[in-house]
């Protein structure tokens, strides 16, 4: 990918360590008083730059959400009113596509499928016991792996109703919702237009599981 540009208005690309320290802070105080104070912070520290970067990588993947940073506390036991990281989501099917994170920890690229209906779970399930279909998956996520990458998502404690606990892939298919995440930490590229290189390079690498998906399952 060629060095990237963002929109007008949206600042540089990349985020520097203080917004990596701003998310540390909230975590330490997540009330209305730190955030108030320090809002101007998360608008120069890490919604801009998030902008720049999904504005980035828009003619390639797509356009971006870039999540709102109230928690939805509704029907939550936590009452914490922040999030504390800020995530952009391009979808590729329902609750499936690619994501970037900033945190206190600092970046997580990453893709796969957060959610899914009775139906869907049912649909990955039979591709996943199909052996030429389950063994695709199997190799990309393997692949995957190595490049380093780590298998995520929601699963069930015991196998599924209808398989097998001696199935040869029963470790799939206990999930309900699959993902493949890197974490990098605060890396001296994270600050700089390398970003969303480095960004695009990892989506790139993980299509072949929305691909699968979509093939499959969406």
């Amino acid at each position: 990918m060629a060095e990237a540009h963002p929109s007008p208005g949206h600042g540089p690309i990349g985020f520097t360590v203080a917004a990596a320290d701003f998310y540390e802070d909230l975590e330490d105080d997540n009330s209305k008083s730190y955030w108030t104070a320090h809002k101007d912070d998360y608008e120069a520290l890490v919604r801009r730059p998030m902008l720049a970067l999904t504005d980035a990588l828009a003619d390639e993947f797509g356009a971006a959400k870039v999540f709102r940073p109230y928690r939805d506390v509704r029907f939550a036991a936590d009452k914490t009113p922040y999030k504390t990281h800020q995530g952009a989501f391009v979808g590729t099917a329902p609750s499936t596509g690619y994501y970037v994170q900033i945190d206190a920890s600092g970046i997580r690229v990453g893709a796969g499928w957060y959610e899914a209906s009775p139906e869907r779970k049912h649909r990955f399930r039979q591709a996943v016991d199909d052996a030429r279909k389950g063994a695709a998956l199997q190799r990309i996520l393997d692949g995957a792996e190595r490049g380093g990458f780590e298998v995520g998502g929601d699963t069930v404690k015991t196998q599924p109703r209808g398989w097998s606990a001696d199935h040869p892939r029963i470790d799939l298919l206990r999930h309900n919702t699959l993902t493949l995440m890197r974490w990098y930490g605060t890396p001296d590229w994270m600050s700089t237009p390398t970003l969303a290189t480095r960004v695009a390079a990892d989506w790139r690498a993980l299509t072949p599981l929305l691909d699968w998906h979509a093939k499959h399952v969406a």
